[in-house]
């Protein structure tokens, strides 16, 4: 008889393990491309693929997040990528935990997670009350001009009704932007390696 559960053994616990052929795995040269430890990430400076790919993750991570921990909108909002201090705060806890979490770590790391998730939820309620995000409507996060600069434009709510095609139409924009900024550095180094030739 099976049992369905995964988390159970196997009820046929007699049976002859499969033989494992050997593998020559060869040895690991300096050189190989061998994923290391999170590492920051800078949004600022992500080449437009990797920003699409940071986008996605964040994304994916941010949304087992709040189903995982019941999170409500004042901590976690639909539109918390329409934010960039919800999108940095929430980046830095999600690389916090991929290195809690990581199986080279030690068994306490995921208790520290705990305990500096705590702190960040509160920073993220903060950070909610101040943009005026909502579970229902959005609006960018106020702006306050300084002495000789010109008033920030007014913001206004706009309903939310779709969170998920608003996040993909946000993504394409910003890796469009990031791709455009891209070409343009290049356009430039192209422009200067003529001259410097001609």
């Amino acid at each position: 008889m099976m049992n369905n559960d995964a988390t159970l053994p196997p009820d046929d616990l007699g049976s002859e393990p499969e033989e494992w052929e050997e593998e020559d795995f060869g040895r690991l040269d300096p050189d190989d491309d061998i994923p290391g430890p999170p590492r920051p990430v800078n949004w600022n400076l992500l080449l437009s693929h990797d920003l699409e790919q940071e986008w996605l993750a964040l994304n994916r991570w941010v949304e087992w997040l709040r189903h995982t921990y019941a999170l409500p909108a004042s901590v976690i909002p639909p539109y918390w990528h329409r934010h960039p201090e919800l999108q940095w705060e929430l980046s830095a806890l999600h690389l916090h935990w991929l290195g809690a979490y990581d199986p080279e770590q030690n068994a306490s790391a995921a208790i520290g997670w705990h305990r500096d998730f705590a702190a960040a939820r509160q920073r993220l309620r903060d950070w909610v009350a101040a943009s005026g995000t909502r579970l229902d409507r959005d609006r960018p996060s106020r702006q306050t001009a300084w002495p000789g600069e010109p008033p920030a434009p007014p913001v206004e709510d706009t309903p939310i009704t779709e969170r998920r095609a608003d996040f993909v139409a946000f993504v394409i924009t910003q890796v469009a932007r990031r791709k455009a900024a891209e070409d343009a550095v290049f356009a430039r180094l192209d422009d200067a390696a003529r001259s410097d030739d001609g």
